[in-house]
């Protein structure tokens, strides 16, 4: 079966290190094809000459019901258009901006190469990577000589927003005379009326994409269906052209036992596919052998089949020859290579079969799923078999694979990906079961920003028990440390007690070490003890270094950079400096929480050398992080952000510095008892009251304004911008206004203008 082969787990966090020029996951080929066009099937000539005519810049649209042949149309003009056409075929999946975009990206790759840094970027571990990546894919799209083709088929299985807004942008963003072709049994949630109101949109809909009488003997023939012209007729006229119809009909009068050129032979289907599971039940599966049938609906359950899993799911032997048997007896089971060693059914059929295995063997659902997570888990699909568990309702199962395979996927950029698998959890009233992985949810959405959530995932994990151990040999109880160390809800004395019962209780391979040893070290570094907290920032470094976590060692080396200014030792803060902004440019890191006391610290020790263009780069590269900033993870939060008021201050700029002091605030509240910070905090609030404030600037943003900034280059209104971030309308707006208000500009485009003059959005 050709499928993805996700990364092998791994307790080393290794996964960070992802390639500038690919993608940081394993990628399905047979998604980024059209399905193979096998001799013999029907060209749809005058549909697809229509589309070669579709002018340059426009999006085609195809919407019709299942079974229409959209795939195959889109195929044939793929095939008329050459090597300037890219293809991606949409899976439930792709509901993930990170996974989507990657697709379309290297799609697009294969036919204008693109700025390699995308895959990097795409590998960031946030929630804004759309309004980056689409402008740079619409960049490389205008810039070549010849204009390309893409198509994104099945885009009615995308119902994730962000993944609906980057398709909605790419299409509005189309130039140099490409196209973009969308394929979707429904019509696609996307604003497609701006662009039929600016003459950009072709659209092809039922009953056009039906057959017409021709093309309809010219199938009947391929199948040896031997009908008289009247019977063909009346066939077509039965199905109304719908193509799977005909196919279907033609499949049962293959086997009937009455001849097909009889005259009083009766064509007994109805074209309205609201009949079509009875007639498959009477007209079809009947004809067929029962072991037959029983082969085609239990392996429904399946997205991609080989013959191997087949015989894991019916406990049997020889399912590869019956499906090399069946592909080549029709067309409703699709190779994905021409090896034919993977295949899936037409999606039509396999709907189909699904509804009938839901009639005949509703019981036997779990358990074919049981065995094919099983199968899958074996062989390396831990991703695959996290599906089929959770169709099989096998928390235990879900859990193990999940807590495996969260942090590589995470790190890889494909946060949607991870918050789905969390998300079945709370459906499911399960976090409190499994602790763990409440505590791995916990964290992860701390660092996306989003304190509420990480407050409800750390409530759940510490209501459940806090015995036993986890496959890697940590104790539960290591883990709920870990939590409340994190989240210091009860002050710095507690943080260091949780932080050394985790490193005690943690499996010496056990990435989260030395997040421990880092916190323990900011225990001593709160209390005014920075020597000893240097001790500890130095191993905590060596353990991240190991541990393969460079985003922390980056921050470590901060963290003694401020110890090293503390005794005055400039050059050895410089240093450590240097090193740490290494580390996030290599990796491309810019995007993690962590970096935000890179940058920040980095600024006031450019400002401390006199290079103030330095320093006004850095920060602007802490800013666009100041939304991840929260009471979640309070300690590095206020610290970075008392670093930004430092250089905001030394660069005689009061509204910046009371923008993220106010922040700084906000976060106290939560948390009183964060150590010497307090008192940190205080002393520059007094030198900042002793400055003027004069005018506005990028600085001054809130961290909810910097939030809503990125959706200003997309297009949804401040009204859907608002259902995205939970908010109300009048809040969007009169966040809206204040950054216009401190950008000094008037309208959306000029604020992401002005924006990207500063540095807060990229180009």
């Amino acid at each position: 079966m050709e499928t993805a082969a996700p990364r092998t787990a791994s307790p080393r966090l290794a996964e960070y290190r992802h390639s500038r020029d690919r993608p940081s996951f394993e990628l399905i080929e047979s998604k980024l094809h059209p399905p193979w066009l096998r001799p013999g099937i029907v060209t749809r000539t005058d549909l697809v000459e229509r589309l070669l005519a579709a002018p340059a810049g426009a999006v085609v649209c195809v919407v019709a019901p299942p079974g229409y042949g959209k795939t195959t149309l889109l195929a044939q003009w793929v095939q008329r258009k050459g090597d300037r056409a890219g293809w991606v075929t949409v899976d439930p999946h792709d509901n993930d901006p990170a996974v989507l975009l990657t697709y379309l990206a290297v799609a697009l790759d294969r036919v204008t190469p693109i700025d390699p840094d995308i895959f990097q970027i795409l590998a960031s571990p946030t929630t804004q990577v759309p309004a980056t990546v689409v402008p740079r894919l619409a960049a490389a799209r205008s810039t070549t000589t010849e204009p390309s083709l893409l198509v994104v088929d099945h885009v009615e299985l995308l119902d994730n927003r962000q993944c609906l807004d980057a398709l909605a942008q790419l299409a509005a963003q189309l130039s140099g005379g490409s196209q973009l072709a969308l394929a979707s049994r429904t019509r696609p949630r996307l604003p497609l009326g701006r662009l039929r109101g600016h003459g950009r949109l072709m659209e092809l809909g039922a009953p056009e994409p039906a057959m017409d009488l021709r093309e309809a003997r010219a199938l009947l023939e391929e199948t040896e269906v031997g009908l008289a012209a009247a019977q063909a007729a009346d066939l077509h006229r039965r199905t109304e052209g719908w193509p799977a119809g005909l196919y279907l009909a033609a499949l049962a009068l293959q086997g009937s036992s009455t001849a097909p050129d009889t005259p009083d032979a009766e064509v007994a289907f109805a074209g309205d596919d609201r009949f079509i599971v009875e007639y498959l039940n009477s007209e079809l599966l009947s004809r067929l052998p029962t072991e037959q049938v029983s082969f085609l609906t239990r392996t429904a359950v399946l997205d991609r089949i080989c013959g191997p899993l087949c015989d894991a799911v019916l406990h049997t032997t020889g399912s590869a020859k019956a499906l090399e048997t069946l592909a080549g007896s029709n067309l409703l089971l699709v190779p994905l290579d021409r090896r034919r060693q993977g295949y899936r059914y037409h999606h039509l059929f396999r709907d189909l079969l699904r509804a009938e295995l839901d009639r005949r063997e509703p019981e036997l659902i779990p358990e074919l799923h049981r065995r094919a997570a099983a199968w899958c888990e074996t062989n390396g699909l831990e991703e695959t078999a996290i599906d089929h568990a959770r169709a099989a309702g096998d928390g235990d199962q879900v859990a193990r694979l999940v807590l495996q395979a969260m942090q590589p996927a995470w790190a890889s950029g494909r946060v949607d990906t991870v918050l789905r698998w969390m998300q079945w959890f709370e459906r499911e009233q399960l976090m409190e079961r499994y602790p763990a992985v409440a505590v791995h949810g916990a964290l992860i959405v701390a660092l996306l920003g989003r304190a509420t959530k990480a407050e409800q995932w750390a409530a759940a994990a510490e209501r459940a028990s806090s015995e036993g151990r986890l496959p890697d040999g940590s104790t539960m109880e290591s883990y709920l440390a870990y939590l409340r160390a994190i989240l210091c809800r009860n002050g710095v004395a507690e943080m260091r007690h949780d932080a050394q019962i985790a490193g005690d209780g943690l499996s010496p391979l056990s990435p989260y070490r030395s997040t421990m040893l880092h916190t323990e070290a900011l225990s001593f570094l709160l209390t005014g003890d920075p020597e000893r907290a240097d001790a500890v920032f130095t191993r905590a470094f060596e353990a991240a270094t190991e541990a393969g976590a460079p985003p922390l060692a980056a921050v470590v080396l901060a963290e003694r950079g401020i110890i090293a200014a503390g005794r005055n030792d400039w050059a050895e803060a410089a240093a450590l400096a240097d090193r740490a902004l290494a580390i996030i440019r290599g990796g491309e890191f810019d995007a993690y929480w962590t970096s935000a006391l890179v940058y920040a610290w980095a600024a006031r020790a450019a400002l401390h050398r006199g290079d103030l263009d330095a320093a006004r780069q850095h920060l602007t590269r802490a800013a666009g992080l100041r939304p991840l900033l929260t009471h979640a993870l309070p300690v590095v939060s206020v610290q970075a952000l008392l670093e930004l008021a430092r250089a905001h201050i030394a660069l005689g700029d009061p509204g910046g510095a009371h923008a993220v002091l106010r922040q700084a605030k906000d976060i106290f509240q939560q948390r009183s008892d964060l150590g010497v910070l307090s008192a940190q905090a205080d002393e520059l609030r007094a030198r900042l009251a002793t400055m003027s404030r004069t005018g506005l600037g990028a600085s001054s943003l809130t961290a909810a304004e910097l939030r809503l900034l990125p959706f200003f280059s997309t297009h949804p209104t401040f009204r859907e911008i608002a259902d995205r971030l939970y908010l109300s309308a009048n809040t969007v707006k009169s966040e809206a206004m204040s950054i216009y208000r401190k950008l000094g500009v008037s309208s959306r485009s000029e604020a992401v203008h002005q924006a990207q003059q500063v540095g807060l959005l990229g180009r």
